[in-house]
């Protein structure tokens, strides 16, 4: 199986692309919806895009206006990484609080609060945050109280462009940190440190379009072995980075898979019946990802044995488990810890996509369980899957998806 792009590259990149004075274009760049909705917000604010394949043209020289439809802010929690991008562009934005799944609090008062340090004056006004700052953000040293992805993106982005020098400490290390740190740096700007806890940004007065791959997404790429391991499968995923999987591929090998990787490749084979997984704790990369935590949830499921999740990025990331019980599985949640223990087999059932991954874990159940299984909310699923049935037919899945469910964004 070929796995696309990453949409959590892709969404910050696309972001950092308002800044460029000239065209950029993006390789590898997935047509999911939640990609979708911002190339939306992009052409609202000036962008003249268009896509070919997995390419994306952004012109970004019309950039004029800097207030984002609230409308396209609710369709994605990410959107608030384009704040820093606008306001350096422009000196202004006015954009609402972002929506997306609901997984419980993300505040966005990391950001907000590093913003007003580098100069940017914000006012909250009937639900909108009205932004602006006199000439150019500054640079400044900024501690972050948790190493949040998104905060880490918008002031990476910010200080691009920024006067001086701005420091980011306790920074996010994701591979999707270091992806973004190397587009900005085709762009002419100067990032040192990503994917280290210290992240370095030199303003600089401009910058300019470039071509860039977006990294494989890992997220993919770990629901797809996670299917392959809760169906007793044999499965190979092409178009990956083994190394941005390790903590999945070594949960994996502790239910009894054995895994085999080489640059761009991971084959993995299941045994007919999982072992369960001790404890699987999500943490910040390297950590185990709390994106990855549903699917192996499924797997588990019907593991021989009591398996252990403790999630500790976002408080609601269990609203798949009421589900899954609906299928046959055991699983009680106390707090932040589920135990599952695991059954002989799942039976299909209706069930309804809480959010993303929850889907995405209820479709790898539904391949594993007895009988017929109809997954509603498959827009749920289309954020940050690129025609997921379509590649798990593919690899021998009987699935299809319904004509009433609608089609792809």
């Amino acid at each position: 199986m070929l796995v696309h792009g990453a949409k959590n590259s892709a969404l910050p990149i696309l972001a950092a692309s308002i800044l460029c004075t000239s065209e950029c274009v993006l390789h590898n760049c997935p047509a999911l919806t939640d990609v979708g909705t911002s190339v939306e917000i992009l052409e609202t604010l000036g962008c003249r895009i268009k896509r070919t394949g997995t390419d994306l043209w952004v012109d970004p020289t019309g950039v004029s206006n800097g207030d984002v439809p609230d409308g396209l802010m609710r369709k994605m929690r990410s959107s608030i990484v384009l704040l820093g991008a606008i306001v350096s562009k422009l000196g202004q934005a006015r954009l609402t609080f972002p929506g997306g799944c609901e997984l419980g609090p993300r505040p966005i008062d990391l950001h907000l609060e590093a913003l007003r340090k580098m100069g940017l004056h914000i006012e909250e006004d009937g639900g909108s945050l009205v932004c602006a700052v006199r000439g150019r953000l500054h640079g400044e040293v900024l501690r972050l109280k948790f190493p949040s992805v998104g905060a880490t993106e918008n002031l990476m982005i910010a200080a691009s462009c920024a006067q001086g020098t701005t420091v980011i400490c306790n920074a996010a290390r994701e591979p999707e940190i270091c992806d973004l740190a190397d587009f900005l740096n085709r762009c002419g700007a100067k990032v040192a440190g990503a994917g280290g806890r210290t992240v370095t940004v030199e303003g600089v007065e401009r910058l300019h379009g470039c071509e860039h791959r977006i990294i494989p997404d890992r997220i993919v790429a770990a629901t797809y072995l996670a299917a392959a391991a809760a169906t007793g499968s044999a499965l190979e995923v092409r178009g990956v980075e083994p190394e941005h999987l390790s903590a999945v591929l070594s949960t994996l090998e502790e239910t009894g898979c054995t895994v085999r990787t080489e640059p761009g490749r991971v084959a993995l084979a299941a045994p007919s019946r999982l072992r369960p997984v001790r404890l699987l704790s999500t943490r910040p990369y390297p950590g185990f990802p709390t994106d990855a935590q549903a699917p192996l949830m499924a797997a588990a499921a019907t593991a021989e044995g009591e398996s252990v999740f403790v999630e500790n990025i976002f408080e609601s990331r269990y609203k798949h488990a009421p589900e899954l019980c609906r299928m046959g599985a055991e699983i009680c949640i106390r707090g932040r810890v589920a135990s599952v223990r695991g059954v002989p087999a799942l039976h299909g059932a209706q069930v309804a996509a809480p959010d993303l991954r929850g889907g995405a874990a209820l479709v790898i159940a539904g391949l594993a369980a007895d009988g017929e299984t109809r997954v509603s909310g498959l827009e749920h699923i289309d954020r940050g899957y690129e025609r997921l049935e379509q590649a798990l037919a593919a690899a021998g899945a009987n699935i299809r998806r319904m004509e009433r469910e609608g089609k792809h964004g």
